[in-house]
């Protein structure tokens, strides 16, 4: 009696100390990487049909979820804004341009950034890598003034992709100094995204937001990522005008088209490099990993593609603001095909803040909220309306575009009202067979389209005339 006594007390000892271990580990907190595309389109991944090669974002997808019905703002910087912040950019005068050169505009610094809020959470180390685009003219503006504890990259867009200058300027940055690193930008990113990871292994859980400037223009390849395109040397390169900022002519294939996708191929590979140094490290199973594109494909780029989505960058036809995504986490989220769930870049934050177990909320609140219920497959759907800016929302069933002046560069004369989950090319405008929809859409709509913000971000072209870049773009308190 008395072993079989023993023989259960040990018995009780050996589960709890099992289920204690099991627990420590799915309570550790995860690793998180959040990788932007710049630029990228729809059709631009081969899950999505694409004739470009992309392996790694086909595999990241097969392993993770597809976030098939992910928004974001249809240029840029607004989208980084707002990822980074849980707000619509609106909020603080950044929507429908980008912060140039010549521009002293910069995210109001009373914003709370992502950082910030990791920090709290245990997040020691937190990298920004790439390109920046939300301030540059202060040192207010500064990723390491926003929560970051380490910069590398650039702080203006479109920068040549071998010499690193903007307006010829060198835009290469290593925290507060200048680098004078040389190759080609997406491999230099990648190179310093795997020094961090292996720098960051075992200290505590680390954050790093990899922005790359690919596929944005220059275009500028690699002649070994140009050859799987057949790429011939001895023939001449692409010329005409790019409306680009390139410094040189250098990495021009033959066609804009080989070019571009050389471009998306070479991230794709360094995508895969940094998921292999994630399994080689055995810390891929913890670590979340996001990835989608900032916004639509530039139009007018031989190569690019918004695949059966209709429109490009700067509209907000689905196009211009519905993006490829995946995110991966098998410690957190099982593998589970699409997820068709309406969600974007303003969700991000409040995602990530409630699995790292950030309770505290910033002093501004969120438009964005958290799909971790949805993620987890804890909850099918969420009724909810998102704004795409610009006179544009949308929800899980359907879509209004109005005929305003906050969208001249769609030139619509009347309203759209799409069934947007069963009319994703956009070619049926039904505003008048469902009125009733479509008033309960204007008027969520006329909400925000209301918001208003005390600076706003100028023209792009404004200041531009007789500017003159430093030689170096160093940021310094003004």
């Amino acid at each position: 009696m008395k072993l079989i006594n023993r023989f259960f007390v040990l018995l009780v000892l050996l589960l709890l100390q099992a289920f204690g271990s099991s627990a420590q580990v799915s309570g550790k907190k995860p690793n998180i990487i959040v990788i932007l595309a710049d630029d990228m389109g729809w059709g631009d991944v081969g899950y999505h049909g694409s004739s470009i090669k992309t392996p790694s974002i086909d595999q990241l997808a097969k392993e993770g979820t597809e976030l098939n019905r992910f928004y974001v703002a249809a240029v840029c910087s607004p989208t980084r804004a707002g990822l980074l912040t849980g707000r619509y950019p609106d909020r603080f005068g950044l929507r429908t341009t980008v912060i140039p050169p010549w521009s002293k505009f910069g995210v109001d610094s009373d914003e709370v950034f992502l950082p910030e809020m990791l920090a709290k959470a245990g997040y020691k180390n937190r990298a920004m890598l790439g390109k920046w685009h939300l301030g540059h003219s202060d040192i207010k503006y500064h990723p390491m003034s926003r929560g970051f504890t380490h910069f590398y990259g650039h702080l203006n867009g479109a920068i040549d992709y071998f010499t690193h200058k903007r307006e010829g300027g060198l835009d290469w940055h290593n925290d507060f100094s200048m680098s004078r690193d040389k190759g080609y930008s997406t491999d230099l990113l990648t190179d310093e995204a795997i020094r961090n990871i292996k720098s960051y292994n075992g200290q505590s859980p680390f954050f790093i937001y990899l922005a790359y400037n690919a596929p944005h223009g220059p275009l500028q390849a690699k002649k070994e990522d140009m050859e799987q395109y057949g790429y011939d040397s001895s023939k001449p390169a692409f010329g005409g005008n790019q409306n680009d900022e390139a410094e040189s002519k250098s990495g021009r294939g033959n066609t804009q088209e080989q070019t571009y996708s050389a471009m998306v191929s070479n991230m794709d590979s360094n995508i895969g490099r940094i998921m292999k140094t994630l399994k080689d490290l055995k810390i891929d199973d913890n670590t979340i990993v996001l990835f989608f594109s900032d916004n639509g494909p530039a139009p007018h780029i031989g190569g690019s593609s918004s695949g059966e989505l209709r429109g490009a960058k700067f509209t907000e036809w689905e196009g211009g603001v519905r993006v490829p995504a995946v995110i991966r986490w098998p410690n957190g989220m099982k593998a589970s095909g699409k997820i068709n769930q309406v969600m974007g870049y303003v969700d991000v934050m409040p995602t990530l803040l409630e699995i790292a177990g950030v309770n505290d909320q910033p002093k501004n609140p969120f438009d964005g909220m958290s799909m971790v219920q949805v993620l987890t497959g804890k909850k099918q759907e969420i009724d909810r309306n998102f704004y795409l800016g610009s006179g544009a929302i949308v929800n899980n069933n359907w879509k209004l575009i109005t005929a305003s002046d906050k969208n001249p560069k769609m030139e619509l004369k009347e309203d759209q009202l799409f069934q947007i989950a069963k009319d994703p090319s956009e070619k049926e405008n039904v505003a008048k067979k469902f009125p009733k929809e479509y008033a309960a859409l204007k008027a969520a709509l006329a909400r925000y389209d209301a918001i208003q913000s005390k600076v706003t971000v100028p023209p792009y072209a404004e200041g531009r005339k007789g500017f003159r870049a430093p030689k170096e773009w160093t940021v310094t308190q003004q």
